[in-house]
């Protein structure tokens, strides 16, 4: 027999197995998880017992589930996307549960006809129904972000919604223990306890909670111990959970009140990043033993049923939602995208279906059924996903027409502009960089996916049009191989690594300077084409230098200075500027400008090494070299060999760039 520790080494032996496996073909790690547990459970290869004692640990997965998404749960953010919450997002799920409560009700009059018993009672109809309603928040979420889609109009449907899914699932863990204590008048007096006690319970705790729990932290952080901090949270967590466990209530939901409690203190972050192991860890567990239930055999013996339950609830979930989207204004293909972006199962469904099982509402010949169902709709998740444009363009004739109307309106607006910039995203760096524009009557093109800000600001006279800067089709009807430069405001290096490639593809001679909260992609968009990247860390750092300076009394031009010359030293594009005609004063003849040479495919220097030019002993420094394609190549490489119709930008005086140039393009 397997002792506590051989059980211990295996479970995490066959989670790191998973989890890898998951990573390497690109899927969620939570599936990962669900099959090594279908692989080692009683039911397969039968390496581990389903124990009582493993089951009751997996269950702090949950309750730590719960617990995140209370430090994520916030009044403003509720506020803001209230329609789709509360009205496309209630929908879905009240819909969802009652249509599983009505195909029930029909499922037992037709096995009635036909002489065959039904062991599905409503309670158990609408406990499968609430499992059902719920979607992969883990999986939808990580492929719309990835696919550059959460500003999208689909992206804000199915976030709207994701996010009331995970409110119900606080009522529904309230709701399916009381199904099964009773029926008729038992059943309505055992569901108006548990809502009394919630209702009572949760008054008490965020009227007074907030406070108390603020006083509390900032008294544990004044100890300066991490160790005593994370002992903290841990006791209020697992402390509220045991609280509203012995009110009658659930462990999960004592961790989501912890969790808002928190959440509208100054230590949310930190509490994130401090609770993150312990989440992960456990709630991997919770799904190891969610697969450990899945017996193949009845699955292989009830095929046909798994097969019916995988897709028939995927399709009328998709059609749900699609109705429902377009019911609340959505076009034609964002409403089927949301649809098809939500058909799945979710991570709250199995925690549902496992406490309907636990109160006896879902019998034991449901479970693998439904359960296996469930794995393999989200499987198929990833595939729908992707292949979501195809069957949109199919379903809906207007999709395509949608999207020509959106670059109509781009175009419009930039056929008359020349020689302008295009700013992608329009927040506070973009509208700060526009406002800058204005005032030197430069002219600009803004892209941004936020309808609201793009509705305001237009309103406003500004020139700002919705539109993903990541898809070449806004980027051309912006007018980029008209413009001359392209600025990336936002933080998102995978948008910026896409928008890069097409102007690399499409407009190389047009610059792109890229906005980072700091170096760590660096390289990455340098490589990709930038042709300067501009960390906020650098710049804020700076600015505390300047003021730190000038407090402790450096004089003010000596300050200016030192900023100026670190960043000289930073970026390249800043060491002197480019001649023009209206710089030909005296003093200007001896301060360091930029000059750009472009190799023809014949000059002298085609093939050689940037360092035997000794271009430095001239007093000329290489800014940067523009390759054909369109990347930036660094410049501190001496081996870097020149090539046809690379563009070296150059620095120093007017007379060595003269002789420079003459030794790069003169035999």
């Amino acid at each position: 027999m397997a002792s506590n520790l051989d059980l211990a080494l295996l479970y995490l032996l066959a989670a790191v197995i998973g989890v890898v496996g998951c990573r390497l073909l690109k899927l969620p790690a939570m599936l990962g998880y669900l099959i090594v547990g279908v692989l080692i459970g009683p039911n397969a290869l039968a390496l581990a017992r389903d124990s009582a004692s493993i089951r009751y640990l997996a269950e702090f997965g949950v309750v730590f589930l719960m617990f995140v998404i209370g430090l994520e749960f916030n009044l403003p953010k509720l506020r803001s996307m209230q329609r789709l919450v509360f009205g496309l997002g209630a929908g879905q799920v009240v819909l969802t549960v009652l249509g599983a409560a009505l195909g029930n009700v029909l499922l037992a009059l037709l096995f009635k006809l036909i002489g065959q018993p039904w062991d599905l009672g409503w309670q158990g109809a609408v406990a499968l129904g609430a499992a059902m309603a719920m979607s992969s928040t883990a999986i939808v979420v990580k492929m719309m972000s990835e696919r550059l889609e959460l500003e999208s109009e689909h992206g804000r449907n199915v976030m709207g919604v994701l996010l009331f899914q995970d409110l119900a699932v606080v009522p529904l863990l309230v709701l399916i223990p009381a199904l099964a204590k009773g029926a008729g008048d038992t059943l309505w007096n055992t569901l108006g306890m548990a809502l009394l006690k919630a209702v009572v319970l949760l008054t008490l705790l965020l009227w007074g909670g907030q406070k108390l729990m603020r006083w509390w932290l900032t008294l544990v952080v004044r100890r300066k111990s991490e160790d005593l901090f994370i002992l903290n949270i841990l006791l209020i967590t697992l402390g509220l959970s045991w609280l509203t466990e012995h009110a009658g209530l659930s462990l999960a939901l004592g961790a989501f009140v912890a969790g808002m409690l928190i959440a509208e203190t100054e230590f949310k972050h930190q509490v994130e990043t401090d609770i993150r192991p312990f989440h992960d860890v456990l709630l991997g567990l919770f799904f190891i033993t969610i697969g450990m239930k899945l017996d193949w055999r009845p699955v292989l013996d009830q095929w046909p049923l798994v097969l019916v339950l995988s897709v028939l609830p995927v399709l009328a979930k998709a059609g749900l939602v699609a109705v429902l989207a377009r019911m609340f204004g959505s076009a034609p293909g964002v409403a089927i995208r949301t649809g098809l972006y939500l058909a799945q199962a979710g991570e709250f469904g199995f925690v549902l279906l496992t406490l309907g099982a636990q109160v006896n509402l879902v019998g034991a010949q449901w479970m693998s059924p439904v359960l296996a169902s469930m794995v393999l709709s989200m499987l198929a998740t990833p595939f729908i996903i992707m292949g979501s444009n195809r069957i949109v363009m199919r379903l809906s004739a207007t999709d395509w027409l949608m999207q020509s109307v959106q670059l109509t309106t781009i175009a419009k607006k930039s056929i008359r502009t020349e020689a302008h910039l295009i700013i992608c995203g329009y927040g506070r760096s973009g509208q700060n960089l526009a406002r800058l524009l204005d005032q030197e009557h430069i002219p600009y093109m803004a892209l941004d996916l936020d309808p609201d800000r793009v509705r305001q600001a237009a309103a406003a006279g500004q020139s700002v049009v919705f539109g993903d800067a990541a898809k070449l089709p806004s980027l051309i009807a912006a007018g980029l191989s008209r413009a001359t430069a392209v600025v990336i405001t936002y933080h998102d290096t995978p948008s910026a690594l896409k928008v890069l490639q097409h102007v690399r593809e499409h407009a190389a001679h047009v610059p792109v300077v890229v906005r980072t909260p700091d170096d760590t992609d660096l390289e990455r968009l340098r490589t990709a084409g930038a042709t300067e990247v501009v960390p906020e860390a650098l710049e804020g750092s700076l600015m505390l230098a300047s003021h730190a300076l000038a407090l402790v009394g450096v004089p003010m031009r000596r300050v200016i200075r030192i900023t100026q010359d670190a960043r000289d030293a930073r970026y390249g594009l800043l060491r002197g500027y480019f001649h023009g005609a209206d710089d030909d004063t005296v003093s200007e003849q001896h301060q360091a400008r930029l000059q750009s040479v472009s190799l023809p495919p014949g000059a002298p220097s085609v093939g050689q090494r940037l360092g035997d030019l000794t271009l430095h002993v001239m007093g000329v420094s290489v800014v940067s070299v523009r390759r054909a394609s369109g990347q930036v190549v660094a410049t501190g490489d001496e081996n870097l060999v020149l090539a046809g119709g690379d563009v070296l930008v150059l620095s120093g005086l007017p007379e060595t760039l003269a002789l420079a140039e003459s030794r790069l393009l003169k035999h």
